[in-house]
């Protein structure tokens, strides 16, 4: 398919800026057989007792900093730890930096250029470990999507809006942003109905961002990022589905990290590693049955997997109903229920 085919056109004033409050607040699309309107709060009654709830704990941290190298500005936004104290980055004034180069973030913390790609910059970090997630904490900013617009770094609001309530495991550098309209009160709903709970990590990277710049789809390359699905978590969603019930993954990130560790009879097992997996239309889903999940950039990965998941057809249409019905778009902006249509 032509990466022409995934794109619409979307007004400029339904890209969100801030989330609403409370977080369960926002709209939610139901996408099946049919559209229907809600909120996010009524998620447990789309819900049956026995499913399973998959959310993906990843924490983000602060992963944008500005700095120097000489008098001249730089910015970099981590994307990819590739050891202590070294990161992959997307860098913002990439053509001023050369190998061995030192950016200076503040008296005592700078990071060296070791490799350059590209826009991208491999830095290895004066600091490793705690050291460094405390420098990012003091001087980094999160790592907002380029739609959302603020003056500088990200504002203080957002240190807690765009993080999920369940985040745990440090490592991301964008928010699963399907997770962030859960609320403690809607937790306990869902608990109260039955629904179970599981969780994996992936270390969402900044490259979900990247446009693609192919015509093709078959020849765009995924950026890899880094998950876990421990033992545990493997045996609740194989018992589940011979119990009957249904993987519902909360957003994009835990589906692709199941599908990423799931067996063509439908088992899951364990997983530790990288993955650089690319759904598009055509893919026979092998874990997940439900997804919850937002609203997605034209022309981007993102819209080519929920119409994998729910059908190029039923997509086009649900987003032209979003659109025409004022539902808000992207990180911030309202959610999305997508039953997995197995003729898609």
């Amino acid at each position: 398919m032509k990466v022409d085919d995934f794109d619409f056109d979307l007004p400029r004033e339904l890209i969100a800026q801030r989330p609403v409050s409370p977080r369960d607040a926002s709209k939610l699309l139901r996408i099946d057989e049919e559209l229907s309107d809600h909120i996010f709060a009524d998620l447990p009654d789309m819900l049956n007792e026995g499913d399973l709830l998959v959310f993906n704990n990843t924490r983000v941290i602060p992963a944008r900093l500005k700095g120097k190298r000489g008098e001249a500005g730089v910015e970099v936004t981590l994307h990819k730890h590739e050891g202590e104290g070294t990161w992959i980055a997307f860098a913002k004034g990439a053509k001023k930096l050369r190998i061995d180069d030192m950016i200076i973030f503040d008296d005592d913390f700078s990071a060296q250029v070791l490799h350059k790609d590209g826009g991208e910059v491999t830095l290895k970090f004066n600091r490793s470990g705690a050291n460094l997630m405390e420098a990012l904490e003091a001087h980094g900013g999160m790592p907002l999507p380029p739609y959302i617009k603020r003056e500088g770094l990200a504002d203080e609001r957002d240190k807690s809006d765009y993080q999920t309530v369940f985040a745990e495991k440090e490592g991301a550098v964008a928010a699963p942003t399907a997770g962030l309209h859960f609320t403690p009160e809607l937790l306990e709903k869902l608990k109260a109905k039955g629904v179970q709970f599981a969780y994996v990590t992936l270390h969402v990277g900044a490259g979900t961002f990247l446009p693609v710049k192919v015509d093709d789809v078959a020849d765009h390359k995924m950026h890899a990022e880094f998950g876990v699905i421990d033992e545990e978590t493997a045996k609740q969603v194989n018992d589940t589905h011979a119990n009957g019930g249904r993987i519902v993954a909360v957003g994009t990130t835990s589906l692709r990290l199941l599908e990423s560790a799931g067996c063509a009879d439908g088992v899951l097992h364990s997983f530790e590693g990288d993955t650089d997996i690319f759904i598009t239309p055509g893919y026979q889903f092998k874990i997940v049955d439900m997804l919850t999940t937002n609203f997605h950039l034209p022309r981007s990965t993102l819209f080519m997997l929920v119409s994998a998941f729910a059908g190029f057809d039923r997509m086009k249409a649900a987003y032209d109903y979003a659109i025409q019905n004022g539902y808000r778009f992207y990180s911030y902006g309202d959610g999305s229920l997508l039953t997995r249509n197995e003729c898609s």
